[in-house]
């Protein structure tokens, strides 16, 4: 855990070393905060502020960085973050059945809209990541474009959680 005062204290380097993974395989987003802010006051306020980053970036940017996401329940390398959260949802236990069946419908997914499937886990399970995914396949491109960009963004908060001790939390 860090605290606002030590996150203040990095330098760019720092930053991105540390901070930068929670927006998965996208060190730019970290990168391009650093620029954008004097000093952190609050979790919400780093947030925002990488989120912001995100929002203003180009469209290929932001794909580049729904693609750099693992697909759910996919048996693939991934970050250690990746792991955990997928374990929590109990994807890491997929029957051969419920394994083919993610499989099949996260290749559908991606034929369909370009890039992985994208939910922020927490909370979920097996059963409702799934229903969420069969749900989802019946947007446009650019709603899921949109929805994809929500879940990352709550991705990175619970990450964020997890590594910034709040002024509050002190």
């Amino acid at each position: 855990m860090y605290t606002l005062e030590e996150i203040n204290k990095m330098d760019k380097e720092q930053f991105i070393a540390r901070i930068g993974w929670v927006f998965e395989h996208t060190p730019w987003v970290a990168s391009k905060a650093w620029d954008l802010f004097p000093a952190i006051h609050s979790l919400n306020q780093l947030h925002e502020v990488m989120v912001q980053v995100v929002k203003e970036a180009s469209k290929d940017e932001q794909l580049n960085l729904i693609r750099a996401h693992p697909d759910l329940g996919g048996r693939i390398k991934m970050t250690d973050s990746s792991v955990k959260e997928q374990q929590g949802a109990g994807l890491d236990q997929l029957s051969e059945a419920e394994f083919e069946s993610f499989l099949l419908l996260n290749k559908e997914y991606r034929q369909k809209f370009d890039f992985p499937f994208i939910l922020a886990v927490k909370g979920h399970t097996k059963d409702t990541i799934y229903q969420e995914m069969e749900r989802r396949m019946k947007h446009s491109i650019d709603e899921e474009f949109a929805t994809a960009l929500s879940q990352i963004f709550k991705i990175s908060f619970i990450r964020l959680e997890g590594i910034v001790k709040d002024a509050l939390e002190a």
